[in-house]
């Protein structure tokens, strides 16, 4: 029972959609009509600066390390418990309930969060990854692709049990899917570079 809870709590969490809810209270906009349309922080950020943009990357991240910490503290088996309740927080994300289960984010900020619970030597070493690679070529989605994929490589790396190496796994294959039209757009030359500076007014 308590197994299922953390799992429904995971979804529960992840399905919050921070980057629509505080766009719409503080310009009273909907998210998904500007810029690329996207709920994340990545286009939260582009669209209106980084005073929306950071909240939404910290409050992204936090709904998935509270339910797999929760996971990993009090339910057992821990690294299984806290990677269903955090897989669960990635898939609300991914398809929100608070947003009738319409397209919701790229789950990169959400996932971060899981590892950070779940392997937290991995979340440390992929995001340094994304952080080299973003600031090397300024694509949000190129650096989220090269973190996604340094999961399941340091995951083994540092000897973590096969659960969160096929969890790895598995992330970096849906962050590559859920990233299949920047790469499109990458191939086309027509993929946005991140600047710090909002790009369109709200």
């Amino acid at each position: 029972m308590a197994f299922l809870g953390v799992v429904v709590l995971g979804y529960l969490l992840g399905s919050c959609p921070w980057g629509y809810w505080l766009v719409r209270i503080f310009k009273h906009e909907d998210i998904r009509k500007v810029g690329s349309g996207n709920i994340g922080a990545t286009n939260v950020w582009r669209t209106y600066g980084r005073w929306l943009g950071v909240p939404v990357v910290l409050l992204d991240t936090l709904k998935g390390f509270i339910p797999a910490l929760v996971g990993v503290l009090l339910v057992s088996p821990p690294h299984l418990a806290g990677i269903c309740a955090g897989a669960a927080a990635m898939l609300g994300h991914w398809r929100p309930l608070f947003l009738r289960f319409a397209k919701g984010g790229k789950m990169v900020a959400t996932c971060g969060g899981v590892f950070f619970a779940v392997a937290p030597l991995v979340a440390f070493t992929a995001g340094l990854v994304w952080l080299a690679m973003f600031l090397l070529v300024r694509y949000a989605s190129v650096a989220s692709i090269a973190g996604g994929i340094a999961l399941p490589v340091f995951a083994i790396a540092y000897g973590y049990p096969l659960s969160v190496v096929l969890f790895g796994i598995a992330a970096a294959l849906a962050i590559l899917y859920l990233h299949r039209a920047n790469l499109r757009r990458l191939r086309a030359g027509t993929e946005s570079r991140f600047h710090f500076r909002r790009t369109a007014s709200a």
